[in-house]
């Protein structure tokens, strides 16, 4: 996660304590481009074997990734407008009730990012709105991508409250492929602006076990992520380490 210059924290959170805690939080990305079905596939497999919240693919992949975690408490999720947000609304609508009737149950959509820039926050409300609409009528969740690399902090305050009266699920940083991603400051923004109303998802640039614990503690339910096997991996050994000194176990030699 990109470092900032820190203003104070919102609200204060208990510390995560348990696996699930930390595993329930990451959306596992599989987005890139020079992926192959191989990969997709193998990644799925990782997301399972950790359970993660959701594994987060690209729309061609829809219905391999449905299959793969079917029956799992692993959500099938994909994107909208991935990675620049231009398309029109129509064709976001058609995508995201595409992704819908293939059996994906979490949509991370890109918000207009010209049009916010252009201050044309109707159309922005209007075009989310038609979205949450679609994915709450089918029982799915909506996260909506900001890309604050580009924004001024009044721009990312403006569609946090959009979000809000379009009853959007979550508020996104960033798609992880703008210049930069999730920032502590704009993580503190966006979850001062939302409070309880929307969640925060952080996204971009969460690779450690310790910027995982940083974005939760800023109010994050959940980061998108790579390297989830190193991030639980190191999790599960510091539970244990904690679990040891608890019990005031000498430390493996």
């Amino acid at each position: 996660m990109s470092a900032q210059t820190t203003t104070s924290q919102p609200f204060s959170r208990p510390p995560l304590s348990t696996y699930q805690g930390l595993a329930k939080m990451i959306d596992h990305s599989l987005l890139r481009p020079e992926l192959n079905d191989e990969q997709v596939e193998a990644g799925c497999h990782l997301a399972l074997d950790y359970n993660v919240a959701s594994v987060c693919a690209r729309p061609s992949d829809a219905d391999l990734v449905v299959r793969l975690l079917e029956g799992s408490t692993v959500a099938p999720s994909s994107v909208v407008a991935f990675p620049h947000g231009g398309a029109a609304t129509a064709v976001k609508l058609y995508e995201t009730r595409d992704l819908l009737r293939r059996g994906i149950t979490e949509v991370d959509m890109v918000l207009n990012i010209g049009k916010l820039l252009s201050r044309q926050f109707q159309y922005v409300e209007a075009e989310i709105d038609e979205i949450a609409r679609a994915c709450h009528d089918a029982g799915a969740i909506l996260k909506v991508i900001f890309e604050n690399a580009y924004l001024s902090d009044e721009l990312k305050v403006a569609a946090c409250e959009i979000c809000m009266r379009c009853q959007a699920d979550f508020v996104k940083t960033s798609t992880g492929f703008a210049p930069s991603g999730a920032t502590r400051d704009d993580l503190i923004l966006m979850k001062r602006t939302v409070g309880d109303v929307c969640r925060v998802k952080a996204a971009g640039g969460v690779r450690t076990l310790d910027g995982a614990l940083e974005v939760y503690s800023l109010g994050c339910d959940r980061f998108g992520a790579t390297k989830t096997k190193e991030i639980l991996d190191d999790w599960t050994a510091r539970l244990a380490q904690t679990a040891r000194i608890q019990a005031g176990a000498p430390a493996p030699a």
